[in-house]
């Protein structure tokens, strides 16, 4: 959180005219470093070198919202991104502790240990946080799409120009469709290995279907009808929501309110 406040002041808070310093300095890339090593250490303590896979919705959020920090670090070696720390930031030190709070069901199976499963688990993760760091995109499009109206004031005056932020979605966008297909292939071939049947169409089987669809419209509405700005932001945010309530959602209702794995 103080890395996230640090970033406000420095980031948001500065109006257009005063000093701007495009991407992270060297401190703070190495500072960044050690809270992401820590969350990461913590994960693979809490998921991996145990006996017993627990694996919920505390721990769903809390290993995309690393990996998202951990995308963003590499992302803003090679874009401009600032503006993108004070969203990404908070949401990271939100998850961390939930594993410690909702420590999830022990998921019962032999499936659990499985190559395949583990495979499957780690594509989907993998999708989760880049479809994280697409919505925070078209967050600050949308914010740096009103300050153009002048409806967002100067505090928002060092974001990333429009046109690059709207660059990087899609390509983030892009790169997150293709994790998500893969994951839904693994998916299937999982299911016909472990339940003799290649689709189950049970809630997260559709929903996931579902984003899958949103998201490959708004890419061939890209490509053929060059959709941008706020097409491209309602698109990102139905999609993702459609993606949230297919895993993590459902794992909520399940662990918290049914008590059940």
């Amino acid at each position: 959180m103080g890395l996230a406040w640090h970033f406000w002041n420095s980031r948001w808070r500065g109006a257009p005219g005063s000093e701007q310093r495009s991407g992270l300095r060297g401190w703070e890339r190495a500072a960044l470093l050690v809270p992401l090593a820590l969350h990461g250490w913590l994960l693979y303590a809490g998921i991996f070198a145990t006996s017993e896979l627990r694996f919920g919705f505390a721990q769903a959020l809390s290993v995309m919202l690393w990996l998202a920090v951990a995308v963003y670090w590499i992302e803003s070696l090679f874009y401009p991104l600032d503006g993108m720390e004070p969203l990404v930031l908070p949401l990271a030190a939100i998850a961390a502790p939930l594993p410690a709070f909702f420590p999830g069901l022990v998921s019962s199976g032999a499936h659990a240990g499985a190559a395949a499963f583990k495979v499957h688990l780690a594509l989907a993760m993998i999708a989760y946080s880049l479809f994280v760091i697409a919505l925070l995109h078209a967050t600050l499009m949308a914010v740096a799409e009103r300050r153009l109206h002048g409806k967002a004031g100067p505090a928002f005056g060092h974001l990333p120009p429009l046109l690059t932020l709207e660059r990087l979605l899609f390509r983030m966008i892009g790169a997150a469709f293709l994790f998500l297909t893969l994951t839904l292939a693994s998916g299937f071939v999982f299911s016909e290995t472990l339940f003799g049947r290649a689709l189950r169409l049970d809630h997260k089987t559709i929903f996931a279907i579902l984003s899958w669809l949103t998201f490959g419209w708004l890419l061939a509405g890209r490509w053929l009808y060059g959709w941008r700005g706020r097409t491209a932001v309602r698109w990102t945010l139905g999609g993702f929501v459609l993606l949230v309530l297919a895993y993590v959602g459902s794992r909520f209702v399940l662990e918290v309110i049914l008590q059940r794995s």
